[in-house]
């Protein structure tokens, strides 16, 4: 299915092209000020570090080999207690490698990652990626994303551990995990959506990548309106699949070339 109308009305009223100016790569995260980190910070409560991370290793990697060349890493030893001088050896050593797809576990999109109509994020041409990468607006124009976070458990709201398969999340739904987190959403914070999905993991990679479970066109004006910094899932997808509308990727064009907001 094309473009409908009503991405088209959404994409016009979500759009951020020129907002930060016409050289601008990096679009949402323009709103990550200094006082938004030092607003962060304050929230800062028990110290307590932990990881949001999934596994990236060959066994326990989330990649089932449904998208060509987006495999788990590989690791291979490219020397183990090899003589740095074979002639007189004294100094051994040890030394490794990883082949690696940037889509194999937890990432973030950069916002080069999709486009239409021939753009990418703030009107930059599409054909600006090549062989050698993105001319514009690639995940190296990030350099630092601290803010705060706000998780929005869309699956406790619902009262379950796991939204069911292909469940489109609403805005309505982020409203009322909005209210369950007790603080309002604010400008420059990252959004972390919780469907439950990664209850499937490690045991069933297939369950996990077929969950389907993602956000739907609708809720682009909802971070829109609250100029949210970037999004972030725990599903494989990112947004509803079967795609919303019929329309393939339909999210990630709004975030990533209308908003210029980054997903995870």
């Amino acid at each position: 299915m094309g473009l409908t109308d009503e991405f088209h009305e959404l994409a016009g009223r979500v759009r951020n092209w020129g907002r930060w100016g016409d050289d601008d790569e990096i679009g949402t995260l323009n709103l990550v000020t200094p006082e938004v980190r030092r607003r962060a910070a304050a929230a800062v409560r028990s110290g307590r570090a932990f990881s949001l991370a999934l596994p990236l290793d060959e066994d326990e990697g989330i990649q089932v080999g449904v998208i060509p060349d987006r495999n788990n890493p590989v690791h291979r030893m490219t020397m183990i207690n090899g003589a740095l001088d074979a002639e007189d050896p004294e100094a051994f050593t040890s030394d490794d490698a990883v082949d690696l797809s940037l889509q194999a576990a937890t990432h973030w999109d950069g916002l080069c990652h999709v486009s239409y109509d021939g753009h990418i994020y703030n009107g930059y041409p599409a054909d600006g990626i090549d062989e050698a990468g993105a001319g514009r607006c690639g995940i190296h124009r990030i350099t630092s994303l601290t803010t705060r976070g706000v998780l929005l458990d869309v699956a406790r709201v619902k009262g379950l551990e796991v939204l069911e398969q292909s469940y489109p999340i609403t805005a309505a739904d982020l409203d009322a995990a909005e209210e369950l987190a007790g603080t309002a959403v604010r400008s420059g914070d990252v959004v972390l959506v919780r469907t439950g999905a990664q209850i499937h993991l490690p045991d069933d990679k297939w369950a996990y990548t077929l969950a389907g479970t993602g956000l739907t066109m609708e809720t682009a004006p909802w971070f829109h309106e609250r100029d949210v910094a970037a999004v972030a899932t725990d599903t494989i997808t990112f947004e509803v699949y079967p795609f919303d509308e019929g329309i393939d990727l339909a999210v990630h064009l709004l975030h990533l070339v209308e908003m210029g907001m980054t997903q995870g």
